[in-house]
């Protein structure tokens, strides 16, 4: 990981700024999620992984929205074995009227992804799995102290998941993306760390599924993963007949990493299970789907607006959204056909990412970082010495009675 501040992406502030952030309480359970594009649209569910909450596939949301694809991106909510994720999930999808999904997997969230197409197999329709598995032995037997993790300290709890990343030069955009996803778990309360952990430590695995090979895609990365590759064969070996989309590189998290390409596969595997876009319900996009001209800046806008926009931000949403979405800038890339892109970047050229704004987070914000940073040091600072002025304490006070 980069040194220094971490400093939000351009795009993502953007993201922020335009993409309304709900929860809504269901039972025990609070669901933070995103939820972007035509309603009419039978939505691809994002579910991340350990380290990951809903804000991790901004990019997949922008890209896929503005080609008019309904995504909905979740926090996996606090649940403490299989089965309670599984009710508490249908009862997410009822709250807000979804009954036909597509999921999106990756690492502990394609493990559930496959379990609740075990267990609700009328509702999914198909899947997309990422460095994932099929069985979480390995992972109980590499966690003794399972039986106590509801009872660990936060600081131990997130050193363990930062634990299986990577910590050493890597190229930048992979760079950037464990930058991202640590900035996350620093979000994750202390019960949310012990019971996603739970989750994979409980021994467990996905059973036969009813779901036809042909409707599940693999999209695995071949460089360093957490994800030992033996698992993520198992994977393969369970769905012979599933589509590949092997990346070459992208660490841990190849939809913030190599977003493009991420995005590209599941526009292809949205297209083979037979999702129909609507870009024509898309606001700002013609209702030939083009997209838009990139020439044309997204900044018609006012202040006032803006000011508006930023208050409606990270604030309590009803279950299910208004079906004009605000729109997102349109991309750098042109209309082209799809698959003519996916052998453009099969051949290593490069692809201009989209909303790339100069925006930067301001001077207030960071002083308050640096200030907590701070703050840290010098109570860590204090802790280190407080033996050592104890020791000195007694030791002189033993001279004395000498």
């Amino acid at each position: 990981m980069k040194g220094g501040v971490f400093s939000a992406p351009g795009d993502y502030i953007y993201f922020k700024s335009q993409v309304p952030l709900h929860k809504i309480p269901i039972g025990s359970k609070q669901w933070r999620y995103y939820d972007f594009g035509p309603k009419v649209v039978p939505p691809l569910i994002c579910l991340p992984g350990i380290a990951g909450t809903a804000d991790v596939y901004y990019k997949q949301i922008m890209s896929l929205s503005i080609k008019g694809y309904r995504v909905i991106s979740v926090d996996i909510p606090r649940a403490w074995n299989n089965h309670e994720w599984i009710q508490a999930f249908e009862k997410f999808l009822d709250a807000i009227d979804v009954h036909h999904i597509h999921l999106y997997g990756t690492a502990l969230g394609g493990f559930l992804a496959q379990l609740f197409a075990q267990h609700r197999p009328r509702r999914v329709r198909s899947l997309v799995l990422s460095n994932t598995f099929v069985e979480t032995t390995s992972f109980s037997a590499a966690m003794p102290w399972a039986p106590i993790v509801s009872w660990a300290p936060s600081f131990i709890l997130k050193r363990h998941v930062l634990s299986g990343i990577r910590d050493s030069p890597q190229e930048p955009f992979i760079a950037d993306s464990v930058d991202f996803v640590v900035s996350q778990v620093e979000t994750l309360s202390r019960e949310d760390l012990a019971s996603r952990l739970t989750l994979t430590a409980d021994a467990a695995s996905v059973g036969p599924l009813i779901l036809p090979d042909t409707s599940i895609t693999l999209m695995d990365t071949n460089d360093y993963c957490a994800t030992p590759q033996s698992l993520k064969d198992q994977v393969s070996e369970r769905y012979p007949g599933a589509r590949r989309a092997y990346l070459k590189s992208g660490g841990d998290f190849p939809f913030l990493s190599r977003p493009d390409e991420v995005n590209l596969h599941l526009q292809l595997h949205l297209r083979r299970v037979a999702v129909e876009a609507r870009p024509d319900l898309v606001p700002g996009v013609p209702k030939d789907g083009s997209g838009g001209s990139s020439k044309e800046p997204n900044n018609g806008r006012g202040d006032a607006d803006d000011s508006s926009e930023n208050d409606k931000r990270d604030s309590e949403a009803p279950s299910t959204a208004e079906s004009a979405d605000p729109p997102l800038a349109p991309e750098a890339t042109g209309s082209h056909d799809l698959d003519n892109q996916l052998l453009k970047l099969s051949d290593n050229k490069s692809v201009i990412p989209p909303l790339q704004n100069a925006l930067l987070c301001d001077k207030q914000s960071l002083l308050l970082v640096l200030r907590a940073l701070l703050s840290i040091t010098c109570e860590f600072f204090i802790l280190n010495m407080l033996p050592l002025y104890l020791g000195n304490c007694t030791l002189t006070e033993n001279v004395a009675a000498m």
